[in-house]
């Protein structure tokens, strides 16, 4: 295990190794959203992009590596985010959707306050709000989970997962069902998102898998028990599988705020790294285009 090792202000990172049962490998991304200088983002839709929830035929935003998208937007770390459609993955030189090509995301998505997907049933939601003033809310978190994915107005950046794992600390009843079901545990590659009781505090967390000998993936029970270990009490799992990705910037912040201009320097700056092992097309380090990304600018640490 590498003990929680910070990477920039109100970001550290930490990795399990489980070998009981089956190999796992699990990334943990422990975020403190009040961290001066953060700030959440997800991805736009591109020019005449059209907000659709339920339509296969791509229209609301470009595929794209989860890499590729942290350093376009000169990021310090991102992950995927959103499930997708179309989407088929049959051999290395057949699948999509491939980079550039436009794709449909489930669930709700907003960037910088835009709506890009609209909400869609059973689709549970990661909203992030402003500092203050949230309409609705009494406290002030800084994000919630909502189970049917309509974000409260004023909502900044926000994406969907499939399940709501977590509620107030105890499994959802759609949760439940699936655990009393009677149906072998499958383990599968996890990307799961948990914010703590005070919505302050987020975990972003990711399994590999589909990796024998290496890393097998993680069952939902398994899942749910290490999200309540670590503090989660509201939890949804993000897309996973071979979409499952960790990137982080290896340079300083690359640009001055979010939304203004470039650098040529962040331009030019160091190539990201993945923290995690990817696979994509049964080929292991191959990443996979997505429709959807998390990230967040992060000051650096100081010395």
């Amino acid at each position: 295990m590498i003990d929680r090792q910070p990477l920039f202000q109100g970001i550290a990172y930490s990795r399990r190794v489980e070998t009981q049962d089956r190999p796992q490998l699990i990334h943990i991304l422990e975020i403190d959203l009040t961290a001066p200088g953060l700030e959440p983002f997800s991805a736009p839709g591109f020019e005449g992009a059209t907000p659709n929830a339920y339509e296969p035929i791509g229209q609301e935003t470009l595929a794209q590596r989860t890499s590729d998208f942290l350093q376009e937007h000169q990021l310090q770390v991102a992950v995927n985010a959103n499930f997708f459609y179309p989407f088929r993955e049959e051999t290395p030189w057949n699948y999509e959707p491939h980079a550039g090509q436009p794709v449909n995301m489930g669930g709700t998505a907003i960037s910088e306050g835009e709506l890009v997907s609209l909400p869609q049933e059973q689709r549970p939601s990661l909203c992030f709000l402003p500092e203050r003033g949230t309409p609705g809310l009494t406290d002030s978190p800084r994000a919630v989970i909502v189970g049917d994915g309509i974000c409260f107005a004023g909502t900044e950046q926000a994406v969907s997962g499939n399940t709501m794992l977590l509620d107030k600390g105890q499994p959802t009843t759609v949760v439940q069902d699936i655990l009393n079901d009677g149906q072998p545990a499958k383990p599968y590659p996890m990307n799961i998102a948990a914010l703590d009781a005070t919505g302050t505090r987020l975990w972003l967390i990711l399994v590999d898998g589909k990796q024998p000998f290496y890393s097998e993936g993680m069952t939902l029970q398994e899942s749910i028990d290490l999200v309540q270990s670590l503090g989660g009490t509201t939890a949804l799992r993000l897309d996973g599988g071979g979409s499952t990705t960790l990137a982080v910037s290896t340079a300083g912040r690359g640009i001055a705020g979010k939304g203004e201009a470039q650098t040529a320097a962040a331009l030019n700056g160091a190539a990201p790294r993945l923290l995690n092992a990817v696979i994509h097309a049964k080929i292991p380090g191959q990443e996979r285009p997505v429709a959807n990304h998390l990230g967040f600018f992060a000051e650096p640490l100081q010395p």
